[in-house]
């Protein structure tokens, strides 16, 4: 159809039209993209002149194959009428009635009714029935009847369908009825292509008009003006930068591209616009810029011509001068209305092309399939050669077979020698057979001796309840001939099959939907395919989740990286944000299982940045779990050195984790990954570890108001992951790694070797090979310590001289009373010594501390000397480097160790929290107590009362955690002696280590031998007036009196403590009463959650509180309150007890009976400055 024919439908007869544009001249119409005078356009709906080219809006679908001759006759009608009167729409609807076409006519009674003016000749003729009924006895497939003009409307004659179509009904001969069908059915392909060439080409230049021409004109006037970018040229340039983004390996930007315009195909020009020429590329167009280049605007169709002169562009602009705003407004909304008109009939005509295309391979399918006989109605039947070769079966993106087929009639070479030529619109695209595949030999079926003619044949099995109509008959009536063929069936079927599976069942699909997705030769239906994979199951489990990715990799391996990096990593982009943690967990999960299998720029790149955006923003624990898992992954394959920086970064956010899985994968994935590709860049020793150590150098320094221990653990840790990655590069880098050899015997390495790692990957065998090597390394390695040194080897000696010195210095600004960083200090030298060996230890570790502590008696009085002693590198090195070794030698260098610090720290005064704090280390292991004993007995004989009495109060912090047996064969003996010694103080730091012993211990005879040492205390008249002992054996009671047995309690405790307060109200010095009255006061208040018998609630807790009372009415007004409120509380009780005894004992503090006096207590309570550890004790429950 030329572009530059007239349709007579667009002529009005509207007098108001012919009144508004008297001026008019044909034939000197104006194109809307270039300016060139083309056609008078008519068009009713379009006062604009230059608003859109004249172009037939007929659709195919609805146009029978004689539209032509419509289009001709009426243009030549219009074009002999042009310089007369124009020709009235009901002249022209009289003239398609007359002459039979109904089509046209309903067609251009429809596009009038869609304009708001109906024609009351084609109303009243489409809505008589009597105009369309058929005349009987008119076969309705005669191709006369279709071609021809004469007679009453055939309901199908047109379009006519595989349904419509009854071959073996009006003739017994089916050849020619196929022949009549296929030639019907591709004419009216062939027209339908040229009818959506003509409707897209109109679409096009409807497009390119929505610029008005008014605009056009000033942009040109006035170039300074930057003309704003076209619909058609925005498409064109996309389509240009994405090709030049394909060809230049760009294919990530190429892929966020066409993200962002996903409204348009990149694989087709045709979709920029038909019939619109493509331009060069990007590279020839920046080439040629210096130039002219010729622009579509410039370019005339030569089946149009260019004879106007310049003066119709003057007119032109004259007309548009005239128009006002709200004329260019209804011509912009009618082009989009008919632009949204012409969207529709493509979409149209499209699948009526694909349904046509279908129809005539299922014809031709049907032609040419074997017959099952051959009818010879003229003599008798003859056998069919067996050495004839039937033609074979056409293809259908891929070899099938018909079943309906089977019955037609043996006439296929007749019916090809028949069939006109195709239409010359492009042929599907069919992917190569695989050269292993070969086709099926036809299958031959035997046939009967009958003379059935073959309409009566077809008429018979047309009694077979078969169902090819809908999808699902389509498919079933189709088998496949070859592999290729199933593979195509697959990708059609699998879509419907999935959302009809139980999702517990629906893994079993997973093989299926990965070797469909390998083998389809159309990328669309591979990601189809991809995308129900990974949406396969809503939430998938452990179980669902390792088949998907075991499925991935397997579809990674065949395929190759780069479509992995095409169709798979769209599909985990796309879930990176999925509401349902379980789907997020696949693509962390798929994100470490593809990274062997994708390219290195993808991997360093677009898969880093995602499961980074992952750790950092996801919510769900077990997702940045798999997060740091797939990171430990992508660091054994990254390459690029310029991600180091980013991976340290990745390392310290997920060593910061709130969750702890998270951070234990941190250890036993991450880390050690990371730490492999630092010591193939050389980074380990340069960078890595000093980084570390500069955090935590600066996080003590700005701990000195407070520590974050948190922060600090989470640094030791790492250093303590990075230490068998440092042994293997010191080993891997000795001096004797060129002499290692695997042949001989080799020594076994013992179990006890190294520490036991976290995960395989801080295996010092895994890092180094293997077992076999690493025991060769380690053999040369004693030897090189022992006997050779440490010359020339600079890994070894960075450790020596720069590593251990720095951590020497950060462990002596450590404050001493911080436990948690003494353990985490202690625990990095021990796995550190215990790496690096006994050898490394002796000669290289334990030379360095000792230098830094100097534990000479001539030292004793130098501040220099006791300074260090104060300080954590005493039980750092205690806990950490001399516990490394279990041998005599090691435990008497520790005893001796200890020994000295004790006897050092007790002669020169000093503080001493730092033998506290390695007696508290070393006392959580039950290994060390008979070896601490030994050092606290060797203080219990020594001739100085400071010594013994620092070995006295050490016992109070072993005793918890020791067994019975010990503390009653070594500890209670060492304690009586001391507490039989001459010296006072000695004996009174006795006091906590046997209350200890009274709140762990349950052996009654060890209880009483500590009862009579306490009570000796109490009774001797010698302690009477010993002020300190008193406050010692209160603040003791205070302490075990909730935790011990209930007899010591009762018969002991309770009765002294009164006791002590009736004494304290005699006492003359108002400092020491008041110091007494404290202690008491904590020691009731500690003792009153504690199940009191009435009889001792009477005898003794009530008169001892009475007599305290009386001390805090003088020393404390505030405290006698409570205590006036406790005496209350304990009377009523006393009274309700005496009422219902069977409501069994409970506390004072939780039986209160008033509320007013619950009340006035708490408040009071709150109102009092007193210790923690009392206000611990008030609440504590009772053991």
């Amino acid at each position: 159809m030329a572009t530059g024919s007239v349709n007579p439908f667009n002529l009005s007869d509207s007098e108001e039209e012919a009144e508004r544009r008297p001026d008019e001249v044909a034939g000197t119409e104006r194109s809307p993209s270039d300016g060139a005078p083309g056609p008078p356009s008519t068009n009713p709906f379009s006062p604009q002149a230059d608003a859109e080219p004249p172009v037939l809006l007929l659709s195919s679908n609805r146009t029978s194959p004689s539209v032509e001759g419509v289009s001709v006759t009426a243009a030549a009608a219009a074009m002999a009428g042009s310089t007369e009167t124009r020709v009235s729409v009901d002249v022209i609807a009289a003239q398609l009635l007359r002459d039979q076409y109904i089509l046209t006519a309903l067609e251009f009674h429809t596009e009038l009714l869609e304009a708001g003016r109906e024609l009351p000749r084609l109303r009243d003729y489409f809505s008589n029935p009597g105009n369309f009924e058929r005349q009987s006895g008119t076969p309705p497939a005669c191709k006369d009847q279709v071609l021809g003009p004469g007679g009453p409307l055939n309901r199908a004659g047109s379009i006519s369908t595989l349904d419509s179509l009854d071959f073996a009904r009006y003739s017994d001969d089916g050849n020619r009825e196929s022949d009549e069908r296929v030639a019907v059915l591709e004419f009216e392909l062939r027209k339908a292509k040229e009818t959506i060439q003509a409707l897209r080409a109109n679409l096009t230049q409807a497009a390119e008009s929505e610029v008005p021409s008014q605009e056009r004109k000033n942009f040109k006037s006035s170039p300074e003006i930057q003309e704003p970018i076209r619909p058609l040229e925005k498409r064109a340039l996309n389509f240009l930068v994405n090709e030049y983004l394909l060809k230049n390996e760009y294919k990530l930007s190429a892929i966020t591209f066409s993200d962002e315009n996903d409204d348009q195909d990149f694989e087709l020009w045709d979709d920029v616009g038909l019939n619109t020429p493509k331009p060069p590329d990007l590279l020839q167009l920046y080439r040629s810029c210096g130039s002219a280049l010729p622009s579509p605007r410039d370019t005339k169709d030569v089946a149009v011509g260019d004879d106007a002169d310049g003066n119709l562009f003057t007119q032109e602009s004259q007309r548009q001068l005239h128009l006002s705003q709200q004329q260019q407004a209804e011509v912009v909304q009618e082009l989009e209305y008919q632009i949204s008109l012409l969207n529709s009939d493509k979409l149209t005509l499209t699948q009526h092309i694909n349904k046509l295309q279908s129809e005539i391979q299922s014809l031709k399918r049907t032609i040419t399939s074997p017959p099952p006989t051959t009818l010879d109605l003229g003599s008798n039947p003859k056998p069919f050669p067996l050495s004839s070769t039937p033609p074979p079966p056409s293809l259908d993106n891929g070899q099938y077979l018909d079943i309906r087929g089977v019955s037609e009639p043996d006439n296929a070479p007749v019916a090809a020698a028949t069939l006109p030529d195709p239409s010359p619109g492009p042929a599907p695209i069919q992917s190569p057979p695989h050269p292993k595949l070969k086709s099926k030999v036809p299958v031959q079926f035997d046939r009967p001796n009958r003379k059935l003619s073959p309409a009566f044949q077809q008429a018979l099995l047309s009694f077979c309840r078969m169902s090819s109509d809908s999808r699902l008959g389509a498919e079933v009536s189709r088998i496949a001939d070859k592999e290729e063929s199933v593979v195509l069936m697959l990708g059609r079927c699998l879509p419907h099959i999935v959302p009809n599976v139980l999702l517990a069942k629906r893994e079993e699909l997973i093989p299926l939907i990965l070797c469909t997705a390998c083998l389809h030769p159309e990328s669309k239906e591979r990601d189809q395919l991809l995308h129900i994979l990974f949406n396969l199951i809503k939430r998938p489990d452990d179980e669902q989740r390792q088949m998907i990715l075991t499925g991935c990799v397997a579809f990674a391996r065949h395929v190759g990286p780069t479509r992995v990096e095409v169709e798979l990593l769209p599909q985990c982009w796309e879930q990176i944000n999925h509401k349902y943690p379980e789907r997020r967990l696949l693509v962390a999960e798929s994100c470490g299982a593809l990274a062997p299998y994708l390219p290195k720029e993808i991997r360093s790149s677009l898969v880093l940045s995602m499961l980074q955006q992952m750790l950092a923003e996801d919510k769900a624990d077990m997702v940045r779990e798999a997060v740091v898992k797939s990171l430990g992954i992508i660091m054994g394959y990254i390459d690029d050195p310029d991600k180091y920086s980013q991976g340290f970064e990745l390392m310290l956010l997920s060593l910061g984790d709130p969750s702890e899985r998270v951070v234990s994968s941190t250890h036993q994935v991450f880390i050690p990954a990371f730490a492999a590709w630092s010591s193939e860049l050389g980074c380990l020793q340069t960078s890595l570890i000093p980084s570390l150590l500069t955090r935590i150098e600066r996080l003590l320094q700005q701990g000195e108001h407070g520590l974050d221990e948190h922060k600090l653990h989470m640094l030791l840790s790492a250093l303590q992951s990075l230490i068998p990655p440092l042994f293997a590069v010191v080993i891997q880098n000795a001096p004797f790694s060129s002499r290692v050899r695997l042949q001989g015997d080799l020594p076994h390495i013992e179990v006890t070797r190294f520490p036991r790692p976290a995960s395989p990957l801080q295996d010092v065998a895994t890092i180094v090979g293997s077992r076999e090597t690493l025991a060769a390394l380690l053999l040369l390695y004693d030897h090189q310590l022992e006997h050779e040194g440490t010359t020339g080897w600079d890994t070894l000696l960075w450790v020596v001289n720069q590593l251990l010195p720095q951590l020497i210095e950060i462990v002596g600004g450590i404050n001493v009373s911080s436990s948690t960083c003494v353990h985490e200090f202690s625990r990095f030298f021990w796995r550190l010594c215990r790496t690096f060996g006994k050898i490394f230890t002796n000669t290289k570790v334990k030379p360095q501390f000792q230098e830094i502590l100097r534990l000479s008696e001539e030292n004793v009085d130098a501040s220099a000397g006791n300074g260090i002693l104060t300080k954590a590198t005493v039980p750092i090195y205690a806990t950490g480097v001399l516990t490394c070794y279990n041998q005599d030698e090691d435990r008497k260098l520790l005893v001796g160790f200890l020994e000295d610090v004790m006897t050092t720290l007790s002669l020169s005064h000093a503080p001493l929290d730092s033998l506290k704090a390695s007696f508290v280390e070393l006392g959580a292991n039950p290994v060390y107590h008979e070896l601490l004993l030994t050092v606290l007995w060797y203080g219990v004989v020594h001739t100085s009362a400071l010594v013994r009495c620092t070995a006295a109060r050490m016992f109070e912090l072993i005793l918890r955690g020791m067994s019975e047996a010990l503390v009653d064969r070594r500890a209670a003996p060492a304690l009586i002696t001391l507490s039989s010694g001459p010296e006072f103080s000695v004996r009174i730091s006795t006091i906590p280590a046997f209350g200890t012993i009274m709140e762990t211990v349950t052996q009654k005879e060890l209880l009483e031998r500590v009862k009579m040492q306490l009570a000796s205390f109490l009774e001797d008249p010698q302690y009477q007036d010993q002020h300190s002992l008193h406050i010692e054996i209160i603040r003791t009671f205070r302490r075990v009196g909730p935790n011990t047995e209930p007899r010591f309690r009762d018969e002991f405790v309770l009765p002294h403590l009164h006791k002590l307060a009736l004494g304290n109200n005699s006492q003359a010095n108002e400092n020491k009463r008041m110091d007494i009255s404290m202690q008491l006061f904590e020691a009731y208040s500690a003792l009153s959650c504690c199940f009191i018998s009435e009889e001792l609630m009477l005898s003794h807790f009530l008169p001892g509180l009475r007599c305290l009372r009386v001390d805090m009415e003088q020393l404390s007004p505030e405290h006698e309150v409570i205590l006036s409120s406790m005496i209350k509380e304990g009377e009523i009780k006393v009274e309700s007890r005496a009422i219902g005894e069977a409501q069994g004992g409970v506390s004072i503090a939780a039986s209160i009976v008033g509320e007013d006096a619950k009340t006035k207590f708490l408040s009071k309570m709150g109102q009092l400055t007193t210790s923690s550890a009392m206000l611990a004790n008030v609440f504590q429950r009772k053991k």
